[in-house]
């Protein structure tokens, strides 16, 4: 091979790289989440403070980042993707017991009215956009043929949604199966990628980047010593809204709302919302507060739970949100998912299974943590957020640290230094 041969063929690796490097930068874990930072948090979390800390969970994304400037439908720019969550692992399929609940209806979650009836999962959970379900979905059920071959148990995946139509040509379709099965093939444990990654590469949470979070607790000896997580796409709420730690941040920090970032003419709906920067005003008109969104709420245990008890799982989720300032508005869809790892049993030949549960009486650090782990998943979608310019150079800023330390510092609930 001549030099410039060589010369050549390393100009087009180092361009293929650069191509890849926001995606592969997705995929590693942020710096700076929740602990790290000194938000004071309640409950002790697991080892990776994630929902795989749950034994056998592996989680996968994959992200599509494409295009700048005005939107034209079908072509972009997009940002959106898709999230898939194993609760034993993409080589085991076994069922595992589950319960949902809805805080608000406005999002679609698929799967639930077997989830009522049977209150077991087989196939893998996937989070996309909100007009890419039926994709993700057939996708699924594709992936499983070969996998879930009986009629009983075929055809009903659970795939939840969030709208990013603000970031993301949402009505070009962009999410195909292929882009699902690579997020299927991408599912590992270990530490797990945040913020604008998978489904949620286009969220927007209490009006900062938002996206995909997690967290976890492991409960004390005499408690079980099980281990509770929770993974959120978060896409809801305003700022004035927005509480950590108790403290109402999102009233206090001095960061400019989101706003479109260009001084290319735009239509009326949009030109009150021009940023600053690019017009030397505010636009022609008063900010929209951008309040209604979307959140979903995967929690996870290795307690052993029966579906009844998943449901009341699932519904703790909902204080999680509420302990972050949100209030559920008509426009929102709050929709949380709740999975138990622990054995459904083996029938005999009379076909009874015996199982395991944990007794009501015990349940309530399993409430706690679900209530904690959510509102810490939610805080590390934002801080792993970094700001995002997307459809019609909207442009979505991302949460501060700096900023954040030094309000939770003047109200004194900044932990370390």
């Amino acid at each position: 091979m001549t030099p410039p041969d060589r010369a050549i063929i390393l100009a087009i690796a180092l361009a293929a790289l650069s191509s890849l490097r926001p995606v592969l930068a997705a995929q590693q874990p942020a710096p700076g989440r929740a602990r790290e930072l000194g938000v004071p948090l309640d409950g002790t979390p697991g080892p990776l403070d994630a929902i795989t800390d749950v034994r056998g969970i592996t989680v996968g994304h994959t992200t599509i980042v494409r295009g700048t400037g005005r939107l034209t439908m079908g072509k972009g720019p997009v940002r959106t993707g898709v999230t898939t969550i194993f609760p034993r692992g993409r080589d085991d399929l076994s069922p595992v017991f589950a319960g949902w609940f809805s805080m608000n209806g406005n999002g679609e979650m698929t799967g639930t009215a077997w989830l009522d009836d049977y209150g077991l999962l087989f196939y893998p959970i996937a989070i996309t956009n909100t007009n890419s379900v039926g994709t993700v979905r057939d996708a699924l059920i594709e992936w499983g043929a070969s996998r879930l071959p009986d009629a009983l148990h075929c055809c009903l995946p659970v795939v939840a949604e969030t709208w990013d139509g603000d970031l993301s040509d949402i009505f070009g379709f962009h999410v195909t199966k292929a882009h699902v099965f690579d997020a299927i093939a991408a599912a590992k444990g270990g530490p797990v990628a945040e913020g604008g990654v998978g489904g949620g590469t286009g969220m927007i949470c209490f009006e900062f980047k938002g996206g995909i979070g997690t967290a976890s607790r492991r409960l004390a000896a005499a408690d079980g010593g099980f281990t509770v997580a929770a993974l959120v796409q978060c896409n809801l709420g305003a700022r004035s809204q927005l509480r950590i730690a108790g403290i109402p941040v999102g009233r206090e920090l001095q960061v400019e709302a989101p706003c479109y970032d260009t001084s290319e003419p735009l239509d009326s709906t949009m030109a009150p919302q021009r940023c600053a920067r690019a017009s030397g005003d505010r636009g022609t008109g008063p900010p929209r507060e951008r309040a209604a969104g979307s959140i979903i709420v995967v929690l996870a245990t290795d307690a052993p739970l029966m579906p009844h008890q998943l449901r009341s799982v699932a519904r703790r989720g909902a204080l999680g949100i509420g302990r972050m300032g949100a209030i559920s508005e008509a426009g929102s869809g709050d929709l949380f998912l709740a999975f138990s790892t622990a054995p459904t049993g083996t029938p005999d030949a009379r076909g009874v299974a015996t199982v395991r549960m944990l007794s009501d009486a015990a349940i309530d650090p399993v409430y706690e943590a679900a209530v904690q782990a959510t509102e810490e998943a939610m805080i590390n979608a934002m801080l792993a957020g970094q700001t995002m310019t997307g459809a019609n150079w909207y442009r979505v800023p991302a949460l501060p640290h700096a900023g954040l330390r030094e309000v939770l510092r003047r109200h004194g609930r900044l932990l370390g230094k």
